[in-house]
């Protein structure tokens, strides 16, 4: 790395910021998000550290980016008109799914609408065979006439999905070039390019994905590319993926499905890499922000993906037994939990009165009643106001103002005559609720224990309830990072150059071809150098294999050694077994055969010279706080007189709390039976009573 990166994360209440150098100096920025134009609030944050620093925009060598751009275009529904071409007969697999639904005891429920209507399916005469062979030649007189009705139809972006074509790209191949030249201007994405691999609702769901979100995606990243260039910021812009690496934006415009869980992904990889740094291998990460709470794990300094993962349809999750709610997007994801419990989550009652917490929320504006924007409705913001875990005049540096009265307010009107300080402490223990769910999700329902792992707490609102949530999970140390509240756009800063690709290969494990196999791994690594843009020998290699037993519907990867020497079946099938009995508590007797679906390859481009974070400076350069004490409620605990400080208040001696932490980029809370101290690499360790 040379010069110095600059990372923006964008959030559903707050843009983040932040700068490193080549010495490892670290600024941030935090500032409210302008949904209207992101990019507006991604410059304002932007010109303030600059400014701050000193700085000419053209000294930026990197500029990294993490947005929920493509997420909330399938959430809101708002992504490009779409048109499906398919083989003739599969017009309905959108329709047919999986026969699993998310809710066992809802008889009718109802499935999300695809995101292509019936009448922008178009059924192509052609058939290629489980092995590849052609059955019913391409029917190519058909096109023009798709194409007519594309146009008068004014669809924007057309996916291509035939059946077997994983085996057999040639059909799909030509339909691509015919749409091309019939729909000049038009996104036209082919299942080969997108998921070359069996499974025909997962192949066409994932493709019809990327088409939805590529023209909003591309029509956000240019417009980006030109603000940026207009402000004097011409590096090169490079975009997180899903699966936590980067890549640059040509890249993600052809494939912008890799980008839908990008925001999420970001601060994950700057727990593995921080975490690492600093002697914690073992992580359930919680990422709490304005909107949701998230939850990961990383074992032995690596994160856990999946590409089993659904968004949209109100649900976004990964799952082996849940499944159904949303769409299936079978794309390399890092395996987050989300839940709808953020600072800036709507308090409200049920139908039966019941208090409830989001998964609505206030949005960045007008946010939180406490921000004094116009906003009525109360928030777990306002609750944490009313607790005195927050400041009650300013947060964020004093750049938001807070108006404690407009919190209170809020609050009693779901109060029912309840005491206001009750009433918040319960909210905040309904979200401590959600959140564990989250948790549990990414281990217990992975077959992994929490407290075998160290609670690494980071968002604007994370260290406000990780000692509580840790207690409940039984975890025995919370980690809170230097620059936790902006830590996503942190994590963007660590973040390697990568790529992700696959292709289908059922074979019986026990028939498969090393041969085979050796030239498929090579084919993706060459076909990866090129897309990267980078020497071969820059670039590290994982390869993985996907196994399940014979009559599964589901695999499990199996990572396998990149030497140059036959594989060794025998240890990958061991291997498999053994990450079975991990997630699902059994094995299958050593006879039962097992098979081989997909063959993975991914490329990572690690940096010459690694990032660091130079933290003994980052705490040097941190304002004193003028210590105060502010009456805090901690519910059964009674209320406490409570020290109010700064990071750097603190020292390797452990001290006992209450205390709240009060930094510019967000709030811990250490409750009276716990205590907190700071690490040599400058993290807040609280230990759990």
């Amino acid at each position: 790395m040379t010069g110095y990166r600059l990372a923006a994360d964008i959030g559903g209440t707050f843009t983040d910021v932040a700068l490193l150098s080549e010495t490892g100096a670290l600024a941030t920025a935090k500032v409210p998000s302008t949904p209207h134009d992101y990019a507006i609030g991604i410059l304002d944050g932007c010109r303030q550290i600059l400014a701050r620093e000193g700085l000419d925009a053209a000294a930026m060598a990197e500029f990294l980016h993490a947005s929920t751009v493509a997420t909330n275009a399938i959430l809101e529904g708002k992504g490009a008109r779409t048109a499906l071409v398919t083989t003739e007969g599969f017009r309905d697999v959108l329709e047919l799914r999986r026969i699993r639904v998310p809710r066992l005891y809802e008889p009718l429920y109802q499935k999300p609408q695809p995101l292509v209507p019936r009448r922008h399916r178009f059924e192509v005469r052609e058939r290629i065979a489980a092995d590849g062979s052609v059955v019913t030649p391409l029917d190519e007189r058909a096109f023009e006439a798709i194409a007519e009705a594309i146009v008068a139809a004014d669809i924007a972006a057309v996916a291509v999905c035939f059946l077997n074509s994983f085996t057999n790209p040639d059909h799909e191949r030509r339909a691509g070039e015919l749409l091309r030249a019939l729909l000049p201007g038009r996104f036209v994405t082919l299942s080969v390019d997108v998921l070359p691999e069996v499974r025909e609702y997962e192949r066409t769901s994932t493709t019809v994905i990327n088409a939805y979100v590529g023209p909003p995606v591309e029509a956000y990243l240019n417009s980006l590319t030109e603000q940026l260039a207009d402000a004097g910021i011409a590096a090169p812009l490079r975009m997180m993926q899903s699966s936590g690496g980067l890549l640059d934006i040509a890249s993600v415009i052809a494939k912008p499905a890799q980008v839908v869980e990008s925001g999420p992904a970001a601060g994950v990889i700057g727990a593995a890499r921080l975490g690492m740094l600093s002697g914690y291998e073992d992580i359930i990460t919680l990422d709490m922000g304005g909107t949701t709470a998230k939850a990961a794990v990383i074992e032995k300094g690596r994160h856990v993906s999946t590409d089993e993962y659904e968004v949209g349809g109100g649900i976004s999750l990964s799952s082996r037994l849940v499944k159904g709610g949303g769409y299936a997007l079978r794309l390399p994801v890092i395996d987050v939990s989300e839940v709808g419990a953020g600072g800036g989550s709507l308090i409200w009652r049920d139908g039966t009165g019941h208090l409830k917490v989001g998964p609505h929320s206030a949005g960045a504006w007008p946010g939180p009643a406490c921000y004094g924007r116009g906003g009525t409705a109360p928030t777990v913001t306002d609750a944490n106001v009313v607790l005195g875990y927050l400041n009650p005049t300013a947060i964020a540096g004093g750049t938001v103002p807070i108006d404690a009265e407009a919190a209170r307010a809020a609050l009693a009107s779901v109060a029912e005559g309840r005491d206001l300080e009750a009433l918040a402490y319960g909210v905040v223990q309904l979200a401590a609720t959600t959140m564990m769910r989250a948790v549990k999700a990414v281990t217990t329902y992975r077959g992994r224990d929490p407290r075998d792992f160290t609670l690494f707490a980071f968002g604007g609102g994370g260290g406000l309830y990780a000692a509580d949530l840790a207690r409940a999970l039984g975890i025995r140390a919370v980690v809170v990072p230097p620059a936790a509240g902006v830590f996503s756009a942190v994590g963007l800063l660590f973040a390697d150059l990568e790529l992700a690709l696959s292709r289908g290969y059922l074979r019986r494990l026990a028939r498969a071809s090393d041969a085979e196999i050796a030239a498929i791994f090579t084919e993706l690594e060459a076909s990866a150098v090129a897309e990267l843009k980078v020497a071969r020998d820059l670039v590290v290699f994982t390869r993985r294999v996907d196994v399940r037993y014979a009559g599964q519907a589901f695999e499990l990867p199996v990572e396998v050694p990149q030497a140059d020497g036959p594989l060794d079946f025998a240890e990958i099938g061991r291997t498999f077994d053994a990450e079975h009995e991990a997630t699902y508590g059994h094995r299958l007797p050593p006879a039962h055969p097992k098979e081989i679906v997909a063959l993975r390859v991914t490329a990572r481009v690690p940096p010459r010279r690694p990032p660091t974070l130079d933290a003994a400076r980052l705490l040097a350069a941190t304002p004193r706080t003028a210590q105060t004490r502010r009456s805090v409620f901690f519910g059964a605990l009674g209320r406490h007189d409570t020290a109010v400080i700064g990071r750097g208040d603190l020292s390797a001696e452990s001290r006992e709390g209450p205390l709240v932490i009060e930094e510019y980029e967000g709030t811990s809370v250490v409750p009276p039976d716990c205590s907190a101290r700071l690490d040599g690499h400058g993290n807040v360790v609280i230990a759990v009573g």
